[in-house]
């Protein structure tokens, strides 16, 4: 994304992030109010009163619970701690280990992007990117694509959600958290495609194909250079079959399984 975007939806974000703190905040003190002020409890339905009696579930207006008395009551880490079994490294068990394996596609795309970033740009990241470069002339040429320094900070962001997803969360929703937090998850395997792949650079050459019959005669549109490289699966290099396999398994997988209600992440 052009820096310049990026500096357009600045303002659109910070006016975003007072309403989510808000309601992230008000739940959480409304569960305070109930379960840790006495008399403050509204009334519970029978019925559910009973599910949380053959559940084990806590319910108001009985014993306090323990983070209560915490310096900051937050039930949500509570109930992540005792119900959940989130926390730094509790979820590093042998009966996990299908789940690691599930997620490490995404944990070495993203380890590998840092290390490639890094030792490309070590100044820079030195630096935090306060500094691009020892050298001014580097600074008249700067790289494109995912080594341009704008990447830098996508790339920090990409590092920490990995850190803290792979030592903090239940391992298997890595994949959908850091899909859906960071761009760094396509535009390294697009960069990896492009460095690497010279079939897809000699697709650029292949002679493209028309349109439908009602476009403007003469206009023209590339071959689909993903079906391009499925065609010529044989001869593609090592690093895109297995880009494509995965991300296309994936997709097929995840269609088939979460569509029919079946566990998947």
């Amino acid at each position: 994304m052009p820096s310049s975007q990026i500096t357009m939806q600045k303002p659109s974000l910070l006016l975003a992030w007072p309403p989510q703190a808000l309601w992230t905040n008000s739940w959480k003190y409304y569960a305070y109010t109930q379960f840790c002020l006495p008399g403050s409890a509204r009334p519970i339905p029978e019925p559910l009163v009973q599910l949380a009696v053959d559940k084990g579930y806590r319910i108001a207006e009985g014993n306090e619970p323990p983070w209560c008395f915490w310096d900051v009551p937050l039930i949500y880490s509570y109930i992540q701690d005792v119900y959940w079994n989130v926390g730094f490294l509790k979820y590093y068990e042998l009966k996990q280990v299908p789940n690691f394996l599930l997620a490490a596609p995404v944990a070495i795309l993203v380890a590998w992007a840092t290390w490639t970033y890094v030792t490309t740009h070590p100044w820079l990241c030195l630096t935090l990117g306060l500094q691009r470069s020892k050298n001014n002339k580097t600074l008249e040429k700067p790289d494109l694509g995912f080594l341009s320094p704008q990447v830098f900070v996508y790339v920090v962001h990409a590092a920490v959600l990995l850190l803290f997803g792979g030592l903090c969360m239940h391992v298997q929703v890595l994949t959908r958290f850091l899909g859906s937090s960071t761009p760094i998850m396509y535009w390294f395997p697009a960069h990896l495609l492009q460095d690497q792949e010279p079939l897809l650079r000699s697709l650029k050459t292949v002679p493209w194909k028309p349109l439908a019959e009602d476009s403007p005669p003469g206009q023209k549109v590339p071959r689909n250079p993903i079906m391009g490289l499925l065609y010529h699966w044989k001869t593609c290099s090592p690093v895109t079959r297995y880009i494509l396999g995965y991300f296309l398994t994936y997709w097929l997988l995840g269609l088939l399984l979460h569509c029919n209600f079946l566990p998947w992440t």
